[in-house]
Order: C-alpha cells, then sequence, then structure tokens
C-alpha cells in the first residue's frame, strides 16, 4: 500500500507544471543582448543589451557582460519593451462585487485574491506583469482593489500582491449604482444626482468621525482623562483615508456630465487624486480631466453596449492625450488583457499617436495612475525589472510575446512553457468551442455552421 501511494505522489509530482517546482530557486539573472529596447522614457535602443537580477534593471547598453551567473538570452531582431500595466482588470479574484449597500469602503480585493486563476498565466502570454484588481461598479463608493505582479505559480495569494503599490478604491456614477440599489431595492441612489448625494453623504460622515477621533485624542492627552474612544468604523476610516490623500480614487464613469460633477465635488472637498475609468465621454472634459486628475483609462473602442454608453468615438484617446490627460487603455476583460499591445496600436490608427505615445498608454502611463510609475512603467536602471521580449515591433498586428520577465524571473515563455499551464482545473470556467475541421481535405468544410443555432432552424424548417 506504501509502495502505491508513493507512486502515485511521483506521478502527481512529475504530471506537475514544471515552473511550479522551482518557483523559489527559479533564475533571476539574465542578460539579454542585442534587442531593440523600447525604454518608453528614454527613447529608443538598437542593438542594446540589458542586465537584470535580484529583481531588478542594473545595466543598460552595448557590450554588457553581466556576471558569472547570468542566464544569456539572445534578443538579436527581438523588442524589449516594460511589463504592460492594466489599469482596469477583475482577474486573479474570487469575488468583485459587495452589492449590499451603496457604500461598501469596508471591503477590499486583498481578501478575495484567487492564485489559480489561469487567467493570470494568459495575461503574461500577453505581455502583462501587472494588473489592477478592481472592486465591481455596483456601489457608489465601492471597496478596496489591489494592485497585483503576475507571479503565477505561486498558491500563496498574498505572493502576488504588489506591496509598495498605493491603496486605491473603486467609485461608480451612473446607471450601475442606480440599478443595483435605486431600481433593484428602492435605495438611494435612483437617479444621478442620488449618487453624487450618496458621495456627498459618505465623505461628511467620514469628517465627524474624524472630528470624533481628534477630539478622543486631545481630551485623552489631559490628565486623568476618562474619555472614552469612538466606536471604530473600517467604512469611515477608509473614507477619513480618502479625504487625508492616502487612497487613490479609481472610478467608472461614461457621461461627461456625471464625471465633471465628480471632479467638482472632489474639488469641494480637497481630493486630487481620483483616476476615472472607462470615460467615453471624456473627450467632452479633456482640459477638466487634465488640470484637476490623474488620468483617464479608457476602452480604445467599446461603447454603445448600453444606453449611457450608447455616445463615443475611436479618438477618444488621442483627444484625451493631446489635451495633456495621462491616459492609458484598460482591459476590463480576461479576454483583452491578452493583448493589450493590439487595443494601444488603434490610437495610431484613430488619432495617429506615435510609436512612444501609443506605448505610454499601456506602460508608464497606468503606472502613473497605480502610484507606481517610479517602480515600473519604463527600462531604466534601478526599476523593477518587468519585462517582455516581442518577436516584431509591439504595435505590429503580426507580433506576439516570446518571454515575460516579474521582478526579474521568466513567468512566460512561448517555446518552453508547458502547453496547459493550469495549477488547477476550475469546474466552472466556462469550456471553450470546439470546431470540427480537416487540414487535409474539404470534405468538412462548413461542418459547424449545421450546429449553429441558425444552421438548425434553417434545415429543420418546415411549412
Amino acid at each position: 500500500m506504501q509502495r502505491v501511494k508513493l507512486l502515485m505522489t511521483l506521478a502527481a509530482l512529475a504530471s506537475f507544471p514544471n515552473f511550479l517546482l522551482g518557483q523559489e530557486t527559479a533564475a533571476n539573472n539574465y542578460l539579454i543582448k542585442n534587442a531593440t529596447v523600447l525604454t518608453i522614457t528614454k527613447g529608443i535602443m538598437e542593438d542594446t543589451d540589458v542586465w537584470v537580477s535580484d529583481g531588478k534593471i542594473r545595466q543598460i547598453g552595448k557590450g554588457l557582460r553581466g556576471s558569472n551567473a547570468s542566464v544569456e538570452i539572445d534578443a538579436s531582431g527581438l523588442f524589449l519593451m516594460p511589463g504592460i500595466i492594466d489599469a482596469h482588470s477583475h482577474i486573479g479574484l474570487e469575488a468583485v462585487n459587495e452589492p449590499t449597500s451603496p457604500i461598501t469602503s469596508e471591503v477590499s480585493m486583498r481578501d478575495v485574491i484567487n492564485p489559480f486563476d489561469v487567467g493570470i498565466y494568459r495575461a503574461l502570454a500577453g505581455g502583462v506583469t501587472i494588473s489592477h484588481a478592481m472592486h465591481g461598479s455596483a456601489n457608489a463608493i465601492g471597496g478596496q482593489n489591489v494592485t497585483l505582479k503576475h507571479r503565477y505559480g505561486t498558491k500563496d495569494p498574498y505572493a502576488l500582491v504588489m506591496e509598495d503599490a498605493p491603496r486605491t478604491i473603486k467609485f461608480a456614477l451612473g446607471e450601475n449604482p442606480t440599478r443595483v440599489h435605486g431600481r433593484g431595492k428602492g435605495l438611494q441612489p435612483r437617479s444621478r444626482m442620488g449618487v453624487e448625494a450618496v458621495i456627498r453623504n459618505g465623505f461628511e460622515e467620514a469628517i465627524q468621525y474624524k472630528k470624533a477621533w481628534e477630539t478622543y485624542r486631545n481630551a485623552s492627552s489631559q490628565k486623568n482623562s476618562t474619555e472614552a474612544p469612538p466606536k471604530f468604523n473600517a467604512r469611515l476610516q477608509t473614507i477619513s483615508d480618502i479625504l487625508e490623500g492616502k487612497i487613490i480614487i479609481h472610478c467608472h464613469s461614461y457621461r461627461a456630465d456625471e464625471i465633471y460633477m465628480l471632479i467638482e465635488l472632489c474639488k469641494e472637498y480637497g481630493i486630487d487624486k481620483i483616476v476615472f475609468s472607462h470615460v467615453n465621454e471624456g473627450f467632452k472634459v479633456a482640459p477638466e480631466l487634465a488640470k484637476y486628475t490623474m488620468g483617464a483609462s479608457i476602452f480604445s473602442d467599446w461603447w454603445a453596449y448600453k444606453f449611457e454608453v450608447y455616445y463615443s468615438t475611436a479618438y477618444n484617446a488621442a483627444v484625451l492625450a493631446k489635451n495633456g490627460v495621462i491616459t492609458s487603455i484598460n482591459s476590463d476583460s480576461g479576454e483583452v488583457i491578452r493583448h493589450l499591445y493590439h487595443e494601444a496600436a488603434k490610437t495610431q490608427r484613430y488619432g495617429g499617436l506615435s510609436d512612444q505615445e501609443a506605448l505610454a498608454m499601456i506602460t508608464i502611463n497606468p503606472a502613473k495612475q497605480l502610484g507606481i510609475d517610479d517602480l515600473v512603467g519604463s527600462i531604466e536602471v534601478g526599476k523593477q525589472a518587468d519585462l517582455v521580449l516581442f518577436d516584431k515591433h509591439p504595435l505590429s498586428i503580426y507580433a506576439i510575446p516570446q518571454m515575460t520577465f516579474v521582478d526579474g524571473i521568466k513567468y512566460f515563455d512561448r517555446k518552453e512553457d508547458d502547453s496547459d499551464q493550469r495549477l488547477k482545473v476550475s469546474p466552472t470556467e466556462i469550456v471553450e468551442p470546439i470546431y470540427l475541421f480537416s487540414q487535409d481535405h474539404s470534405c468538412m468544410q462548413d461542418v459547424e455552421f449545421y450546429f449553429s443555432n441558425f444552421g438548425r432552424n434553417l434545415f429543420e424548417h418546415r411549412h
């Protein structure tokens, strides 16, 4: 019996993804040779070497030697750029919304990280090294977000957390909170002005909460004080931290009027750390976004999927950028995150942005919006070694990521990785559709048509 158990254990280990077994001893010292280096902030460097070790970019130049422990990668003809950053994502999470109240600032996405989500690996395959894992948009003031490093392969959810990233929180305007609470539960907010009132009331309650604690601290410093402390309230403490500039707001928004409303509300309360997400009508208020906010994180060309987002333009990113708005392009999708470099390229078709302007929208600009631009988002000595190696220029429709590094460790290799990189099979994951075809002849041509609803109804139709 013991022998059978041993054999079963060995078999399980043999089938376990190889990259997990050496996770703690993974190579963290690479010398990438002869690449075209797209630094984002320092221009383009042809036939250049980049040495990374201990998680940092150590040297950039020609003819580098690295160290004796360096693993050398010949990147001749390849393009090296900073790891792509998605400023609005929901991958790697077990839950997204806490829709029980219009304000749920006490909850945190840090508590529901799912390190087994294969979407993290798929994002790495698209060159994405960091994602901003956000609360949903059911609440006017939602939960706290978490910035994730895509260190895929660990079983520890907290190993994915980028601990040196600032705190952020989710706000939402428009139909989402009014539908969930107003129409769904008969609660405020039922209208857009109700959304503003909920946020304002939250700010005011937090101010009173802060004053109560200040009164207590002042009184308790006096001799023989018997002052009792106020009851701790995680919801109001979080909002108080927002008012003190300790937390960056990332706000779901579409319409220009509601964007301008929240800008004015934040000005009233002295809040300047705010990023607007989606921002489909942002081009209408671009000067205000440039002056009063940390930028706009937008879709490249999504709109008209519901009434409040019926009006937009594919030139939105270019208009915002030309007006001085720090602009990023996000996915909000486990699928789109795999090809954000394609989404960035659309700004060249719609707006004629330069290569550097387009690539900034998926690197240094989202880094600025997350408050981590001093750490990542460009290839500079001293920054964290989040890198992706492409076979062609990343803005080419034919470009394919070949290797992706997080903190100097290679987490994706197109040639060497196993075909199935799941850490465990999810019973709730939707099975991808299967299509019947033959590569050698056309006897099965168009057969999938007969299995579609339209084809089935067409050939089963009776007069």
